[in-house]
């Protein structure tokens, strides 16, 4: 059985539109991503190699991997070039003042259909 916990991650003046920032939960590097209001949370390593995906291009909600350039849609958590590869994405929401996510005992890489 899956247990889900909300953790208050940053406030919410920390993430303004456009942009990103690295936070570290229950040991997890997660990388957070203010989408034009659209709040994304993705762990912070690339499926192919591990690479940091934090500081990648950022093409409208396409990230590409810094590492080698592997695109993946921040909105699906997966790679438009094939749905092989998929990001570990966390819900992430505004609650008053501050920005949460929430994280699960198992959380691994999902992908959402488009």
């Amino acid at each position: 059985m899956k247990s889900t916990l909300d953790h208050r991650v940053c406030r919410a003046d920390e993430l303004a539109p456009g942009q990103r920032k690295i936070v570290f939960v229950d040991g997890r590097s997660i990388a957070l991503f203010n989408l034009g209001g659209e709040l994304r949370a993705i762990d912070d390593a690339c499926p192919h190699n591990g690479a940091s995906l934090l500081t990648g291009r950022l093409e409208g909600s396409v990230l590409r991997c810094p590492a080698h350039g592997l695109p993946f849609d921040l909105l699906t958590g997966c790679s438009p070039a094939g749905r092989a590869l998929c990001l570990t994405t966390f819900p992430l929401r505004q609650v008053e003042d501050g920005i949460v996510i929430t994280l699960q005992s198992s959380d691994s890489p999902t992908c959402s259909p488009t």
